[in-house]
C-alpha cells in the first residue's frame, strides 16, 4: 500500500518537473511571444496526453492489482473452509471415539459391579 503513496508521488512530481522545465526553456528561448505561446500549448497539449496515459496505466495496474489481491483472498479463504472442515471432522470422529471408550468402559464397570453384588450374595 506504500508503493501507491510513492508511485503518484513520484508521477506528480515527474509532471511537475517536465512542466517546469518546458516552462522555462520556452521562456530562456529567444522566440516571439505568439511563438512563445504556441510553443506553450503545444507542450501543454503534450503533457495533458502524457498525464492521460500516465493515469490510464496506473488505473491499468491498480485495477490488476486489486483482482490479484482479490483471487488471493478467494484462494486463502478457500483453504481455510478446507482446514476448517478438517479440524471439524477430526473433532467429530474423536468426538465418536470418546463416546465408544465410555460406552465401553461403562459396560465394563457394570458387569464389574453385577459381578461384585453377585459374590456378596453368595457369601451372604
Amino acid at each position: 500500500m506504500s508503493d501507491n503513496g510513492g508511485g503518484s508521488g513520484f508521477i506528480a512530481g515527474f509532471l511537475l518537473g517536465g512542466i517546469l522545465g518546458a516552462v522555462a526553456g520556452l521562456l530562456m528561448a529567444p522566440r516571439s511571444g505568439v511563438e512563445t505561446r504556441q510553443q506553450l500549448m503545444e507542450k501543454g497539449a503534450e503533457l495533458k496526453g502524457r498525464a492521460e496515459e500516465l493515469t490510464a496505466t496506473a488505473r491499468e495496474r491498480a485495477d490488476e492489482l486489486a483482482l490479484r489481491a482479490r483471487e488471493k483472498a478467494d484462494e486463502l479463504a478457500a483453504k481455510a473452509r478446507e482446514k476448517a472442515d478438517e479440524v471439524s471432522l477430526r473433532v467429530k470422529e474423536a468426538i465418536e471415539e470418546g463416546k465408544e471408550t465410555a460406552a465401553k468402559a461403562t459396560a465394563e464397570l457394570t458387569e464389574k459391579l453385577q459381578q461384585a453384588r453377585g459374590e456378596k450374595q453368595e457369601q451372604a
